[in-house]
């Protein structure tokens, strides 16, 4: 019975051992298989990634593309109701002599202490003639 448990006990070892063994001759030989996929799948990762930026940036350039298309075409109709504006505004302006002197009058009341030049009979105006000679008469 002695010689049982004996060899009962050296099984219970050499199994363990042998598994063990085994188990580390597959993690040889599959160790190289196991990083060659994994290096494999992290290049199609990164490809992925790559494509997926690239779609990216295609997309942007063209949102960017689409915005400067819209904001331009914003710009031409302003300036068409500018230049419309300006049309209206000019149109009602012709042969309208008493309107403008009305304007030109009302702007000189709203500017105080500004130079008005009168054209003399030559139709040059007299510059300033005066103005010159008041600080000279002030510093005596």
């Amino acid at each position: 019975m002695k010689e049982h448990q004996a060899g009962r006990m050296e099984m219970s070892i050499v199994v363990p051992l042998a598994g063990a063994g085994i188990l580390f001759a597959v993690i040889l030989v599959l160790a190289p298989h196991y990083r060659v996929y994994s290096e494999e799948l992290r290049g199609k990762a990164i490809l992925i990634e790559a494509e997926s930026s690239r779609r990216v940036a295609v997309l942007e350039a063209e949102a960017t593309r689409d915005a400067a298309l819209a904001l331009a075409a914003a710009e031409i109709e302003r300036a068409r109701g500018v230049a419309e504006a300006n049309r209206i505004i000019g149109d009602s302006l012709k042969n309208n002599e008493a309107y403008l002197r009305y304007l030109y009058i009302d702007s000189l009341k709203q500017a105080p202490n500004q130079i008005i030049y009168v054209p003399t009979e030559a139709g040059l105006p007299i510059l300033e003639a005066g103005r010159s000679l008041q600080p000279a008469q002030n510093g005596r």
